[in-house]
């Protein structure tokens, strides 16, 4: 009579367990982007199951997991004339987690919706490589089938110090960018959209002798002269001519 039950409970799990790992297959072999309107811009991307939490019951608790978007941001550094610059920090941080002081920022927000989930957004630094490419790698919480991230971009933000200690540094044209980054996750559709895709910057020195040598890169070209007033040269033609002639009061 007890043993049915128990038979049944056992077959019951078995199938939940069957259904997970399918469940989990499904998940895994979905194409994570059908859509792409990030123009290669957001590239790598990959979707990951984290614990963020816990969910507590009267005699238990049961672990809390998120599905998190990961990948990169990628862009480029050159200089005034089109050239690659090696060695510039770009860093990204979400719109709601600004301070006043960009070096100080913990690039780090934490989105969950219960107070046992702590799902976070982060943003890696990305540095410039030879061929003036850098790559920001973020890891996003999908909060309801849907990532919906804005914020700004930061170029060289240690610049300022860098020129007072070492000498040199880059001075980012275009200090920095506005992003937005929008994932939905059913649909598989990725939307990336960013004020500046280019980054120009040009090297800056202090007056004191750089450290290390100097740093490679055109400067930002010089205004022009204004030329002077053809006009006025006329004018001033002209009313020696008609004095010549004794014209006059």
């Amino acid at each position: 009579m007890v043993k049915y039950p128990m038979r049944k409970t056992v077959r019951l799990w078995a199938a939940l367990a069957c259904l997970s790992a399918l469940a989990a297959c499904g998940a895994a072999n979905q194409k994570i982007v059908v859509q792409d309107f990030a123009d290669g811009s957001v590239t790598d991307l990959s979707i990951t199951e984290q614990i963020t939490g816990e969910n507590d019951f009267l005699f238990f608790s049961i672990p809390q997991k998120t599905r998190f978007l990961d990948g990169y941001i990628k862009g480029q550094i050159t200089d005034y004339s089109g050239s690659p610059i090696q060695g510039v920090i770009v860093r990204a941080v979400a719109s709601s987690g600004e301070t006043t002081n960009p070096e100080d920022e913990l690039f780090g927000e934490s989105i969950g919706g219960g107070s046992g989930n702590n799902a976070t957004t982060s943003f890696d630094p990305g540095v410039s490589d030879t061929n003036g490419f850098y790559r920001i790698r973020f890891v996003l919480p999908i909060i309801n089938d849907i990532v919906d991230v804005r914020g700004r971009l930061i170029f060289n933000p240690g610049w300022q110090q860098e020129k007072t200690n070492l000498g040199k540094a880059y001075e980012p044209q275009v200090k920095e960018s506005q992003f937005h980054l929008y994932y939905d996750y059913k649909k598989g559709q990725l939307i990336y959209v960013q004020g500046i895709q280019k980054t120009i910057v040009a090297p800056a020195l202090s007056g004191l002798p750089p450290k290390m040598g100097g740093l490679p890169g055109s400067a930002p070209p010089l205004p022009a002269k204004p030329a002077a007033s053809t006009q006025n040269q006329s004018n001033s033609g002209d009313q020696d001519l008609f004095k010549g002639f004794g014209f006059g009061p």
